[in-house]
């Protein structure tokens, strides 16, 4: 059964996510594990504290404390399918 890939984008953007199902046990068993472990998505805001605790409100569980780097500030969470991301907030100079 052919499933159709949804693109996700904000209104104007030009560059989007393009989701699709797995096909198969072996593309199941990859789910998660895309990037090697490593982060490999970053949602960037533009207040890092409010949006660090509305995710942790709605029960987003981050791997690490918020860090404050020379490059802004960071935490790591993974998403419903073990995805690492970067919620970051950079700092502008």
């Amino acid at each position: 059964m052919y499933r159709r890939p949804v693109r996700v984008a904000p209104p104007g953007a030009e560059t989007a996510l393009l989701l699709a199902k797995a096909d198969g046990p072996e593309q199941s068993r990859a789910i998660g594990q895309q990037t090697g472990g490593r982060v490999g998505f970053f949602l960037e805001v533009s207040s890092f504290d409010e949006a660090h605790k509305a995710m942790s409100d709605k029960g987003v569980e981050f791997l690490e404390a918020p860090r404050h780097e020379p490059y802004g500030s960071v935490a790591v969470f993974c998403d419903a399918f073990g995805n690492r991301w970067d919620l970051i907030q950079s700092r502008r100079s």
